[in-house]
Order: C-alpha cells, then structure tokens, then sequence
C-alpha cells in the first residue's frame, strides 16, 4: 500500500510532514513525496524536504490515498492549483482515502468534495471563508473523519492525523 503526501514547495509546516511520515513508516505503509515541482522543498521551521515528483508526474492509480501537507504556504502554493484539484477529484470519485491538514482542506473544498460534509482545518479568516463556500459544515474538532474524507486543524493535531489516516487505511 503507498501513499500520495503533498507539500508546498516552500513554507510547509514541518510536523505536519515529520509526524505523519514516521507513523506511516512505522506501520509499514510507504509513500511518496510530490508537490508543485521536483526539488528541494522547504518547511516553516527549516526542515528540508524532497519531493520526487511534480504534480504533473503523479500517476494517482498507483496510490490507495492523498494527504495533503498545510503550512502558509498552502495557499500560495496548493490553493487553486488545478492539477492538485483535479488529483483531488480523482482520488474522492474512486473511493480512495483524500486527508488534509491545516489550512489544506481549502483544497478539498475547491475540489467540491466538501459538500453537504463535516471538516475542520485551521481557521484563517480566508480558510474559514473557502471551506463554508465549498458547503461544508465547520467543525472545532482536532481531527475530522467523514467517510473517507479526513481533515485536521494544524501541527498540534498532526499525530492524530496520522492515525486517523493509518486507521481508515489498514482498518
């Protein structure tokens, strides 16, 4: 099983990406590392990390899931990136896990997939604004489960994150 992790290129938030990797390393899922170009990629608190593919390269077949990684940069970055969206689109129609931390979930909502759905992410006043337009209920929750949809608020909720998404994929 191998799983799709999104960052920005440029400030992704570091926990974020670290908590998840390792608690997916450790429960024997792989995963591979794309973001909006091949690279260096560097994170909020000067992590580096390599993304081996660009999101033109991502072949979304090969993956049972997306997560997608938040930071400010998100919305420079991933917000409104149509290839990111339409990946989104793919994974959401074909049953698969679509996970989305911090300000990330404005992806999903720009997706459509939000609709009539209980999300969460981290409450900018421009999040708060994209996630209510794409018609999902808000919730205060740390952590968000809706059928395979799996939104969180930030860097304090990334280990539940995690396994919330290690739980929805090993069961």
């Amino acid at each position: 099983m191998k799983i799709l992790v999104v960052i920005p290129p440029d400030q992704f938030r570091d926990e974020e990406l670290a908590e998840p990797l390792a608690a997916f390393q450790n429960a024997g899922i792989s995963f591979e590392v794309a973001s909006t170009r091949r690279g260096t990629c560097k994170g909020m608190l000067g992590t580096q990390a390599m993304a081996n593919f660009s999101l033109e390269e991502v072949e979304p077949g090969e993956y049972a899931g997306i997560v997608i990684v938040g930071g400010s940069g998100s919305p420079a970055h991933l917000w409104d990136n149509e290839i990111l969206i339409n990946l989104v689109k793919y994974f959401h129609k074909n049953r698969k896990l679509v996970a989305a931390i911090c300000l990330s979930p404005v992806v999903l909502a720009q997706a459509g997939i939000l609709k009539e759905r209980t999300a969460t992410c981290y409450m900018s006043p421009a999040s708060k604004r994209e996630i209510i337009k794409g018609g999902a209920h808000i919730s205060e929750k740390d952590v968000v489960v809706d059928d395979s949809i799996i939104t969180a608020n930030g860097p304090a909720a990334a280990k539940e994150f995690a396994g919330a998404i290690i739980h929805h994929l090993k069961g």
